[in-house]
């Protein structure tokens, strides 16, 4: 089998408040029908249906403070309690402290140790390689353990060739902001047929989407609404091309932000984990309650031990 791990960053399971969650009140077809005509809301998980599952989440592990990205991410990349062995929450980079977990690469050490075939779809501008080797940029936590596990980071040749997906799905952002005019442009429709067709070259692949953190932050319901809803169009493709017999997608997050516009900080609501596909691997994750348990889960259904 396969899994496609979507990672969004700053997601967590809000209230059924339209005022405060896009969640609440963005048009998300995709997600709607997936979830038998429930929104993506605290009150609605557990959901158990024949496509999809959507369970809760613990991202605070027990320690004080609210969950941050650092520690987050790499809790879900090792499967180990790593704000309780540190004592604290920590981002939005890796400290060395937490660099120290992912110094084998998590799952993605594990997988290509075992043999299987990994990847982080995400493609990286040049200004990304170079800000890392003049040190004036730091590694986050997920492209972190795959250059520990030894895996290449996707470049803008790679997204030239069709072998990789830009961060904002569609590439716009790479000519707008970063004015590389000759970056190859997708609607949200092919950004989903896309990753589904990169999912098929591996065992495990993954999708870091950080928008959804930083549109948190901004507070802007207007800008929350409009990515919510590209975000639908992608994953509604993503499913239409995908097995779902036989692979899963794996959906979740670090920490609440998105879901509560009334404050630019995290939360410490619980993070969706959002299962589609193969009713086998979902069942594997039935009592799966916190981000410590997700990284377990995906090692046996790949076979890592």
């Amino acid at each position: 089998m396969r899994i496609l791990f979507m990672f969004l960053d700053g997601v967590g399971l809000g209230a059924d408040d339209p005022t405060n969650n896009p969640f609440a009140r963005a048009t998300l077809p995709t997600l709607t029908s997936l979830l038998g005509g429930r929104r993506m809301l605290a009150q609605s998980a557990p959901i158990f249906g024949p496509q999809a599952s959507l369970l809760s989440l613990d991202a605070c592990l027990g320690v004080a403070g609210l969950p941050q990205s650092a520690t987050g991410q790499a809790v879900l990349l090792t499967g180990e309690n790593i704000p309780a062995a540190l004592g604290y929450h920590y981002g939005p980079k890796p400290n060395p402290d937490v660099a120290h977990f992912l110094r084998s690469g998590g799952l993605f050490g594990a997988l290509t140790r075992a043999g299987k075939r990994a990847a982080l779809l995400n493609a990286y501008p040049p200004g990304y390689f170079a800000g890392i080797e003049s040190g004036r940029r730091l590694y986050s936590a997920i492209p972190l353990a795959v250059s520990q596990s030894g895996l290449p980071l996707f470049t803008g040749l790679d997204l030239q060739a069709g072998q990789a997906i830009s961060a904002d799905f569609t590439g716009a952002g790479w000519q707008e902001r970063l004015h590389l005019p000759d970056t190859p442009q997708l609607s949200s429709s092919q950004a989903g047929q896309r990753l589904a067709e990169l999912a098929l070259n591996f065992d495990f692949s993954f999708f870091e989407y950080w928008l959804s953190d930083y549109a948190g932050h901004q507070q802007d319901m207007p800008a929350a609404l409009a990515l919510l809803e590209q975000f639908d169009t992608v994953f509604g493709e993503l499913c239409a091309n995908w097995d779902m017999n036989h692979d899963l997608i794996l959906l979740t997050s670090d920490h609440g932000n998105l879901e509560d516009l009334s404050t630019r900080r995290h939360t410490a609501n619980p993070v969706p984990l959002l299962l589609v596909g193969s009713p086998v691997a979902r069942s594997a994750f039935a009592e799966v309650s916190n981000l410590t348990e997700v990284a377990g889960e995906i090692s046996q259904l790949l076979h890592l031990y």
